[in-house]
Protein backbone atom coordinates (compact mmCIF):
# COMPACT_ATOMS: atom_id res chain seq x y z
CA UNK A 1 0.00 0.00 0.00
CA UNK A 2 2.89 2.42 0.67
CA UNK A 3 4.70 1.86 -2.65
CA UNK A 4 3.07 5.01 -4.03
CA UNK A 5 4.05 7.24 -1.11
CA UNK A 6 5.09 10.66 -2.49
CA UNK A 7 5.87 12.10 0.95
CA UNK A 8 9.39 10.62 0.96
CA UNK A 9 12.41 10.68 -1.35
CA UNK A 10 13.81 13.29 -3.79
CA UNK A 11 11.10 15.79 -4.72
CA UNK A 12 11.63 16.04 -8.48
CA UNK A 13 12.30 12.34 -8.93
CA UNK A 14 9.11 11.51 -7.01
CA UNK A 15 6.98 13.83 -9.12
CA UNK A 16 8.45 12.80 -12.46
CA UNK A 17 8.37 9.10 -11.61
CA UNK A 18 4.68 9.43 -10.85
CA UNK A 19 3.89 11.87 -13.68
CA UNK A 20 5.53 10.07 -16.63
CA UNK A 21 3.09 7.11 -16.72
CA UNK A 22 0.19 9.58 -16.42
CA UNK A 23 1.57 11.59 -19.33
CA UNK A 24 1.94 8.55 -21.53
CA UNK A 25 -1.49 7.33 -20.46
CA UNK A 26 -3.30 10.53 -21.37
CA UNK A 27 -1.38 10.89 -24.62
CA UNK A 28 -2.73 7.44 -25.44
CA UNK A 29 -6.20 8.60 -24.40
CA UNK A 30 -5.90 11.42 -26.91
CA UNK A 31 -5.28 8.74 -29.51
CA UNK A 32 -8.96 7.76 -29.22
CA UNK A 33 -10.11 11.01 -30.80
CA UNK A 34 -7.00 11.62 -32.87
CA UNK A 35 -7.47 8.26 -34.59
CA UNK A 36 -11.11 9.15 -35.28
CA UNK A 37 -10.18 12.59 -36.61
CA UNK A 38 -7.26 11.43 -38.74
CA UNK A 39 -9.08 8.51 -40.38
CA UNK A 40 -12.35 10.39 -40.84
CA UNK A 41 -10.63 13.54 -42.12
CA UNK A 42 -8.50 11.67 -44.65
CA UNK A 43 -11.14 9.18 -45.81
CA UNK A 44 -14.56 10.82 -45.43
CA UNK A 45 -13.90 14.52 -46.12
CA UNK A 46 -14.25 17.87 -44.42
CA UNK A 47 -17.97 17.55 -43.53
CA UNK A 48 -17.35 14.31 -41.68
CA UNK A 49 -14.30 15.87 -40.01
CA UNK A 50 -16.43 18.83 -38.90
CA UNK A 51 -19.08 16.45 -37.50
CA UNK A 52 -16.58 14.40 -35.49
CA UNK A 53 -14.74 17.52 -34.30
CA UNK A 54 -17.91 19.20 -32.98
CA UNK A 55 -18.95 15.93 -31.33
CA UNK A 56 -15.58 15.73 -29.62
CA UNK A 57 -16.07 19.16 -28.04
CA UNK A 58 -19.54 18.20 -26.79
CA UNK A 59 -18.38 14.84 -25.45
CA UNK A 60 -15.45 16.52 -23.72
CA UNK A 61 -17.92 18.77 -21.90
CA UNK A 62 -20.10 15.85 -20.77
CA UNK A 63 -17.21 13.68 -19.64
CA UNK A 64 -15.59 16.64 -17.87
CA UNK A 65 -18.41 16.43 -15.33
CA UNK A 66 -17.38 12.88 -14.46
CA UNK A 67 -13.69 13.69 -14.70
CA UNK A 68 -14.10 16.61 -12.30
CA UNK A 69 -15.92 14.43 -9.77
CA UNK A 70 -13.21 11.78 -10.04
CA UNK A 71 -10.39 14.32 -9.71
CA UNK A 72 -12.00 15.92 -6.66
CA UNK A 73 -12.45 12.52 -5.04
CA UNK A 74 -8.84 11.68 -5.91
CA UNK A 75 -7.66 14.72 -3.93
CA UNK A 76 -9.52 13.43 -0.86
CA UNK A 77 -8.07 9.94 -1.39
CA UNK A 78 -4.54 11.38 -1.61
CA UNK A 79 -4.91 13.37 1.60
CA UNK A 80 -6.19 10.32 3.51
CA UNK A 81 -3.41 8.22 2.00
CA UNK A 82 -0.85 10.82 3.12
CA UNK A 83 -2.34 10.67 6.63
CA UNK A 84 -2.05 6.84 6.53
CA UNK A 85 -5.76 6.62 7.42
CA UNK A 86 -6.76 3.41 5.62
CA UNK A 87 -10.18 3.12 7.28
CA UNK A 88 -11.05 6.72 6.36
CA UNK A 89 -9.80 6.13 2.83
CA UNK A 90 -12.05 3.09 2.43
CA UNK A 91 -15.14 5.00 3.57
CA UNK A 92 -14.49 7.83 1.16
CA UNK A 93 -13.79 5.47 -1.73
CA UNK A 94 -17.24 3.91 -1.30
CA UNK A 95 -19.03 7.25 -0.83
CA UNK A 96 -17.40 8.62 -3.95
CA UNK A 97 -18.30 5.57 -6.04
CA UNK A 98 -22.00 5.79 -5.15
CA UNK A 99 -22.10 9.55 -5.82
CA UNK A 100 -20.37 9.44 -9.21
CA UNK A 101 -22.24 6.33 -10.40
CA UNK A 102 -25.53 8.14 -9.75
CA UNK A 103 -24.37 11.20 -11.67
CA UNK A 104 -23.26 8.97 -14.56
CA UNK A 105 -26.71 7.42 -14.87
CA UNK A 106 -28.40 10.82 -14.85
CA UNK A 107 -25.95 12.22 -17.39
CA UNK A 108 -26.55 9.32 -19.77
CA UNK A 109 -30.31 9.80 -19.65
CA UNK A 110 -30.02 13.55 -20.27
CA UNK A 111 -27.57 13.10 -23.15
CA UNK A 112 -30.00 10.97 -25.15
CA UNK A 113 -33.04 13.06 -24.18
CA UNK A 114 -31.40 16.27 -25.42
CA UNK A 115 -29.80 14.81 -28.55
CA UNK A 116 -31.88 16.73 -31.09
CA UNK A 117 -31.63 20.00 -29.16
CA UNK A 118 -27.84 19.92 -29.56
CA UNK A 119 -28.15 21.03 -33.19
CA UNK A 120 -29.73 24.37 -32.24
CA UNK A 121 -27.39 25.00 -29.30
CA UNK A 122 -24.23 24.40 -31.34
CA UNK A 123 -25.58 26.01 -34.54
CA UNK A 124 -24.59 22.98 -36.60
CA UNK A 125 -24.97 23.47 -40.39
CA UNK A 126 -27.44 21.19 -42.26
CA UNK A 127 -24.70 19.49 -44.28
CA UNK A 128 -22.95 18.38 -41.09
CA UNK A 129 -25.82 17.52 -38.73
CA UNK A 130 -26.80 14.13 -40.20
CA UNK A 131 -23.36 12.62 -39.66
CA UNK A 132 -22.93 14.37 -36.32
CA UNK A 133 -26.21 12.96 -34.98
CA UNK A 134 -25.26 9.43 -36.00
CA UNK A 135 -21.87 9.81 -34.34
CA UNK A 136 -23.35 11.17 -31.08
CA UNK A 137 -26.03 8.47 -30.86
CA UNK A 138 -23.23 5.91 -30.64
CA UNK A 139 -20.62 7.83 -28.65
CA UNK A 140 -23.09 8.56 -25.82
CA UNK A 141 -23.20 4.82 -25.13
CA UNK A 142 -19.65 5.12 -23.82
CA UNK A 143 -20.39 7.52 -20.94
CA UNK A 144 -20.57 4.68 -18.40
CA UNK A 145 -17.19 3.38 -19.62
CA UNK A 146 -15.69 6.84 -19.12
CA UNK A 147 -16.90 6.75 -15.51
CA UNK A 148 -15.43 3.32 -14.83
CA UNK A 149 -12.01 4.12 -16.22
CA UNK A 150 -11.62 7.58 -14.71
CA UNK A 151 -12.95 6.61 -11.28
CA UNK A 152 -10.65 3.65 -10.78
CA UNK A 153 -7.71 5.41 -12.45
CA UNK A 154 -8.17 8.37 -10.09
CA UNK A 155 -8.17 6.03 -7.09
CA UNK A 156 -5.01 4.22 -8.21
CA UNK A 157 -3.20 7.48 -8.95
CA UNK A 158 -4.26 8.91 -5.59
CA UNK A 159 -2.39 6.09 -3.84
CA UNK A 160 0.63 6.59 -6.10
CA UNK A 161 0.01 3.96 -8.80
CA UNK A 162 0.09 5.64 -12.20
CA UNK A 163 1.42 2.60 -14.10
CA UNK A 164 -1.65 0.32 -14.05
CA UNK A 165 -4.00 2.96 -15.58
CA UNK A 166 -1.40 3.39 -18.34
CA UNK A 167 -1.36 -0.34 -19.08
CA UNK A 168 -5.13 -0.62 -19.50
CA UNK A 169 -5.24 2.54 -21.58
CA UNK A 170 -2.46 1.34 -23.87
CA UNK A 171 -4.37 -1.83 -24.74
CA UNK A 172 -7.53 0.20 -25.30
CA UNK A 173 -5.81 2.79 -27.52
CA UNK A 174 -4.30 0.15 -29.79
CA UNK A 175 -7.67 -1.62 -30.02
CA UNK A 176 -9.36 1.67 -30.91
CA UNK A 177 -7.03 2.29 -33.86
CA UNK A 178 -7.46 -1.26 -35.15
CA UNK A 179 -11.26 -1.04 -34.90
CA UNK A 180 -11.25 2.43 -36.52
CA UNK A 181 -9.42 1.10 -39.56
CA UNK A 182 -11.62 -1.99 -39.76
CA UNK A 183 -14.99 -0.27 -39.30
CA UNK A 184 -14.32 2.87 -41.39
CA UNK A 185 -12.07 1.56 -44.16
CA UNK A 186 -12.83 -2.16 -44.17
CA UNK A 187 -16.59 -2.13 -43.59
CA UNK A 188 -17.32 1.39 -44.86
CA UNK A 189 -19.73 2.27 -42.05
CA UNK A 190 -18.95 6.02 -42.13
CA UNK A 191 -18.46 8.45 -39.22
CA UNK A 192 -20.56 6.42 -36.77
CA UNK A 193 -18.05 3.57 -37.15
CA UNK A 194 -15.37 5.74 -35.54
CA UNK A 195 -17.70 6.28 -32.58
CA UNK A 196 -18.35 2.54 -32.28
CA UNK A 197 -14.61 1.83 -32.24
CA UNK A 198 -14.08 4.39 -29.48
CA UNK A 199 -16.94 3.09 -27.32
CA UNK A 200 -15.85 -0.54 -27.54
CA UNK A 201 -12.28 0.42 -26.66
CA UNK A 202 -13.45 2.54 -23.72
CA UNK A 203 -15.33 -0.41 -22.24
CA UNK A 204 -12.24 -2.58 -22.51
CA UNK A 205 -10.22 -0.12 -20.40
CA UNK A 206 -13.10 0.72 -18.04
CA UNK A 207 -14.12 -2.83 -17.18
CA UNK A 208 -10.52 -4.03 -17.12
CA UNK A 209 -9.26 -1.45 -14.64
CA UNK A 210 -12.38 -1.88 -12.46
CA UNK A 211 -11.86 -5.64 -12.24
CA UNK A 212 -8.16 -5.19 -11.40
CA UNK A 213 -8.77 -2.59 -8.68
CA UNK A 214 -11.64 -4.43 -7.02
CA UNK A 215 -9.52 -7.57 -6.81
CA UNK A 216 -6.30 -5.82 -5.71
CA UNK A 217 -7.91 -3.52 -3.12
CA UNK A 218 -11.02 -5.48 -2.17
CA UNK A 219 -10.81 -4.38 1.47
CA UNK A 220 -11.25 -0.70 0.62
CA UNK A 221 -14.40 -1.39 -1.42
CA UNK A 222 -16.07 -3.82 1.01
CA UNK A 223 -18.32 -1.01 2.28
CA UNK A 224 -20.14 -0.99 -1.05
CA UNK A 225 -21.61 -4.41 -0.31
CA UNK A 226 -23.04 -3.17 3.01
CA UNK A 227 -23.51 0.46 1.94
CA UNK A 228 -21.67 1.64 5.03
CA UNK A 229 -21.42 5.32 4.11
CA UNK A 230 -21.55 8.04 6.75
CA UNK A 231 -22.88 11.56 6.16
CA UNK A 232 -19.48 12.96 7.09
CA UNK A 233 -17.85 11.07 4.21
CA UNK A 234 -20.50 12.14 1.71
CA UNK A 235 -20.05 15.74 2.83
CA UNK A 236 -16.27 15.71 2.42
CA UNK A 237 -16.39 13.96 -0.96
CA UNK A 238 -19.13 16.29 -2.18
CA UNK A 239 -17.23 19.38 -1.03
CA UNK A 240 -14.15 18.47 -3.06
CA UNK A 241 -15.80 16.67 -5.97
CA UNK A 242 -18.62 19.07 -6.77
CA UNK A 243 -16.36 22.13 -6.85
CA UNK A 244 -13.81 20.32 -9.02
CA UNK A 245 -16.66 19.13 -11.22
CA UNK A 246 -17.94 22.70 -11.52
CA UNK A 247 -14.44 23.85 -12.44
CA UNK A 248 -14.05 21.20 -15.16
CA UNK A 249 -17.59 21.76 -16.44
CA UNK A 250 -17.24 25.53 -16.65
CA UNK A 251 -13.97 25.09 -18.50
CA UNK A 252 -15.50 22.81 -21.09
CA UNK A 253 -18.81 24.70 -21.25
CA UNK A 254 -16.79 27.73 -22.29
CA UNK A 255 -15.11 25.66 -24.99
CA UNK A 256 -18.54 24.39 -26.08
CA UNK A 257 -19.85 27.96 -26.39
CA UNK A 258 -16.80 28.82 -28.49
CA UNK A 259 -17.51 25.73 -30.62
CA UNK A 260 -20.98 27.12 -31.36
CA UNK A 261 -19.37 30.39 -32.51
CA UNK A 262 -16.85 28.49 -34.64
CA UNK A 263 -19.67 26.51 -36.25
CA UNK A 264 -21.36 29.74 -37.36
CA UNK A 265 -18.39 30.39 -39.68
CA UNK A 266 -19.14 27.26 -41.74
CA UNK A 267 -17.61 23.83 -42.49
CA UNK A 268 -14.13 25.09 -43.47
CA UNK A 269 -13.51 26.80 -40.11
CA UNK A 270 -15.22 23.90 -38.30
CA UNK A 271 -12.90 21.38 -39.96
CA UNK A 272 -9.80 23.52 -39.29
CA UNK A 273 -10.78 23.91 -35.64
CA UNK A 274 -11.50 20.17 -35.28
CA UNK A 275 -8.01 19.21 -36.49
CA UNK A 276 -6.12 22.05 -34.76
CA UNK A 277 -7.75 21.38 -31.38
CA UNK A 278 -6.51 17.77 -31.49
CA UNK A 279 -2.95 18.97 -32.17
CA UNK A 280 -3.32 21.63 -29.50
CA UNK A 281 -4.58 19.19 -26.86
CA UNK A 282 -1.87 16.68 -27.72
CA UNK A 283 0.82 19.38 -27.42
CA UNK A 284 -0.06 20.65 -23.95
CA UNK A 285 -1.49 17.40 -22.56
CA UNK A 286 1.83 16.52 -20.81
CA UNK A 287 1.68 19.82 -18.91
CA UNK A 288 -1.90 19.06 -17.85
CA UNK A 289 -0.96 15.57 -16.69
CA UNK A 290 2.07 16.89 -14.86
CA UNK A 291 -0.26 19.34 -13.13
CA UNK A 292 -2.48 16.44 -12.02
CA UNK A 293 0.56 14.48 -10.78
CA UNK A 294 1.75 17.62 -8.98
CA UNK A 295 -1.69 17.86 -7.35
CA UNK A 296 -1.40 14.31 -6.00
CA UNK A 297 2.10 15.09 -4.72
CA UNK A 298 0.87 18.23 -2.96
CA UNK A 299 -2.23 16.48 -1.54
CA UNK A 300 -0.25 13.60 -0.02
CA UNK A 301 2.28 15.99 1.54
CA UNK A 302 -0.50 18.32 2.69
CA UNK A 303 -2.11 15.37 4.46
CA UNK A 304 1.27 14.49 5.99
CA UNK A 305 1.85 18.12 7.08
CA UNK A 306 5.13 18.53 5.14
CA UNK A 307 5.08 22.24 4.23
CA UNK A 308 8.77 22.53 3.31
CA UNK A 309 8.44 19.63 0.87
CA UNK A 310 5.38 21.28 -0.68
CA UNK A 311 7.36 24.50 -1.27
CA UNK A 312 10.22 22.59 -2.90
CA UNK A 313 7.76 20.72 -5.09
CA UNK A 314 6.10 23.94 -6.20
CA UNK A 315 9.43 25.48 -7.30
CA UNK A 316 10.56 22.34 -9.13
CA UNK A 317 7.21 21.87 -10.87
CA UNK A 318 7.06 25.51 -12.04
CA UNK A 319 10.51 25.32 -13.63
CA UNK A 320 9.75 21.99 -15.31
CA UNK A 321 6.48 23.18 -16.83
CA UNK A 322 8.00 26.45 -18.04
CA UNK A 323 10.86 24.71 -19.88
CA UNK A 324 8.54 22.12 -21.41
CA UNK A 325 5.99 24.68 -22.63
CA UNK A 326 8.64 26.86 -24.27
CA UNK A 327 9.96 23.83 -26.19
CA UNK A 328 6.49 22.68 -27.29
CA UNK A 329 5.47 26.19 -28.37
CA UNK A 330 8.53 26.39 -30.61
CA UNK A 331 7.81 22.97 -32.12
CA UNK A 332 4.13 23.73 -32.86
CA UNK A 333 5.02 27.10 -34.40
CA UNK A 334 7.60 25.53 -36.74
CA UNK A 335 5.62 22.45 -37.72
CA UNK A 336 2.05 23.80 -37.75
CA UNK A 337 1.50 23.17 -41.47
CA UNK A 338 2.81 19.57 -41.61
CA UNK A 339 0.86 18.80 -38.44
CA UNK A 340 -2.36 20.00 -40.07
CA UNK A 341 -1.45 17.92 -43.11
CA UNK A 342 -1.71 14.79 -40.96
CA UNK A 343 -5.46 15.34 -40.56
CA UNK A 344 -6.50 17.15 -43.73
CA UNK A 345 -6.14 16.18 -47.39
CA UNK A 346 -3.59 18.37 -49.27
CA UNK A 347 -6.22 19.82 -51.60
CA UNK A 348 -8.11 21.34 -48.63
CA UNK A 349 -5.81 24.36 -48.61
CA UNK A 350 -8.28 26.73 -46.88
CA UNK A 351 -8.79 24.30 -44.00
CA UNK A 352 -5.03 23.85 -43.57
CA UNK A 353 -4.37 27.60 -43.69
CA UNK A 354 -6.96 28.36 -41.00
CA UNK A 355 -5.66 25.56 -38.79
CA UNK A 356 -2.10 26.86 -39.10
CA UNK A 357 -3.24 30.34 -38.10
CA UNK A 358 -4.95 28.92 -35.00
CA UNK A 359 -1.88 26.91 -33.98
CA UNK A 360 0.55 29.79 -34.42
CA UNK A 361 -1.57 32.15 -32.33
CA UNK A 362 -2.51 29.82 -29.49
CA UNK A 363 0.53 27.55 -29.63
CA UNK A 364 2.92 30.43 -28.98
CA UNK A 365 1.54 30.85 -25.44
CA UNK A 366 1.49 27.37 -23.92
CA UNK A 367 3.30 28.71 -20.84
CA UNK A 368 0.00 30.35 -19.90
CA UNK A 369 -1.97 27.11 -19.81
CA UNK A 370 0.94 25.21 -18.22
CA UNK A 371 1.01 27.61 -15.27
CA UNK A 372 -2.77 27.43 -14.99
CA UNK A 373 -2.72 23.63 -14.69
CA UNK A 374 -0.30 23.91 -11.76
CA UNK A 375 -2.53 26.46 -10.05
CA UNK A 376 -5.61 24.25 -10.52
CA UNK A 377 -3.74 21.28 -9.08
CA UNK A 378 -2.30 23.19 -6.14
CA UNK A 379 -5.58 24.72 -4.94
CA UNK A 380 -7.43 21.42 -5.37
CA UNK A 381 -4.78 19.63 -3.29
CA UNK A 382 -4.72 22.06 -0.36
CA UNK A 383 -8.47 22.03 0.15
CA UNK A 384 -9.34 25.16 -1.84
CA UNK A 385 -11.11 23.79 -4.94
CA UNK A 386 -13.27 26.93 -4.95
CA UNK A 387 -10.23 28.95 -6.03
CA UNK A 388 -9.81 26.65 -9.02
CA UNK A 389 -13.40 27.46 -9.95
CA UNK A 390 -12.69 31.20 -9.70
CA UNK A 391 -9.65 30.87 -11.98
CA UNK A 392 -11.63 28.80 -14.48
CA UNK A 393 -14.47 31.32 -14.58
CA UNK A 394 -11.97 34.12 -15.12
CA UNK A 395 -10.10 32.26 -17.87
CA UNK A 396 -13.13 30.91 -19.72
CA UNK A 397 -15.32 33.95 -19.12
CA UNK A 398 -12.66 36.13 -20.72
CA UNK A 399 -12.23 33.67 -23.56
CA UNK A 400 -15.93 33.44 -24.41
CA UNK A 401 -16.59 37.18 -24.08
CA UNK A 402 -13.56 38.15 -26.18
CA UNK A 403 -14.25 35.46 -28.76
CA UNK A 404 -17.72 36.84 -29.48
CA UNK A 405 -16.55 40.46 -29.25
CA UNK A 406 -13.40 40.23 -31.38
CA UNK A 407 -14.83 37.90 -34.03
CA UNK A 408 -17.57 40.46 -34.71
CA UNK A 409 -14.90 43.05 -35.63
CA UNK A 410 -13.96 42.75 -39.30
CA UNK A 411 -10.29 43.43 -38.61
CA UNK A 412 -10.13 40.25 -36.47
CA UNK A 413 -12.83 37.90 -37.75
CA UNK A 414 -12.11 34.26 -36.89
CA UNK A 415 -8.66 35.23 -35.56
CA UNK A 416 -10.41 37.02 -32.71
CA UNK A 417 -11.61 33.63 -31.44
CA UNK A 418 -8.06 32.28 -31.48
CA UNK A 419 -6.56 35.33 -29.70
CA UNK A 420 -9.14 35.17 -26.91
CA UNK A 421 -7.63 31.90 -25.62
CA UNK A 422 -4.14 33.01 -24.44
CA UNK A 423 -5.53 36.29 -23.09
CA UNK A 424 -7.85 34.30 -20.81
CA UNK A 425 -4.99 32.03 -19.68
CA UNK A 426 -2.73 34.87 -18.60
CA UNK A 427 -5.44 36.79 -16.75
CA UNK A 428 -6.23 33.66 -14.71
CA UNK A 429 -2.51 33.04 -14.08
CA UNK A 430 -2.09 36.55 -12.73
CA UNK A 431 -5.10 36.18 -10.40
CA UNK A 432 -3.98 32.76 -9.13
CA UNK A 433 -0.42 33.89 -8.44
CA UNK A 434 -1.58 37.07 -6.73
CA UNK A 435 -3.89 35.08 -4.44
CA UNK A 436 -1.09 32.62 -3.61
CA UNK A 437 1.40 35.32 -2.59
CA UNK A 438 -1.21 37.22 -0.57
CA UNK A 439 -2.05 34.04 1.37
CA UNK A 440 1.65 33.41 2.03
CA UNK A 441 2.15 36.96 3.35
CA UNK A 442 -0.84 36.55 5.68
CA UNK A 443 0.54 33.26 7.01
CA UNK A 444 3.95 34.87 7.65
CA UNK A 445 2.32 37.76 9.56
CA UNK A 446 0.33 35.30 11.72
CA UNK A 447 3.49 33.35 12.54
CA UNK A 448 5.37 36.57 13.40
CA UNK A 449 2.62 37.66 15.83
CA UNK A 450 2.86 34.31 17.63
Amino acid sequence: MRTGDLTEGPVMRSMLGFAVPMIFGNLLQQCYNIADTLIVGKCLGKHALAAVGSSFTLMTFLTSILLGLCMGSGAVFSIRFGQKDEAGLGERVCASFVLIAGVTLLLNILAFACLDGIRVFLRVPDEVWGMMREYLAVIFLGIAAVFLYNYFASFLRAIGNSVVPLMFLAVSAVLNIILDLWFVLGLGWGAKAAAAATVLSQYVSGIGIAAYTLKKHAGLFCGLRRLEIRKECIGEITGYSVLTCVQQSIMNLGILLVQGLVNSFGPIVMAAFAAAVKIDAFAYMPAQDFGNAFSTFIAQNYGAGKEARIRRGLKSASLTVFVFCIAVSAAVWCFAKPLMGLFVAPEETEVIAEGVRYLRIEGAFYCGIGCLFLLYGYYRAVGKPGMSVVLTVLSLGTRVALAYLLSAISAFGVSGIWWSVPIGWFLADAAGALYYFRQKRREQKRRTRR
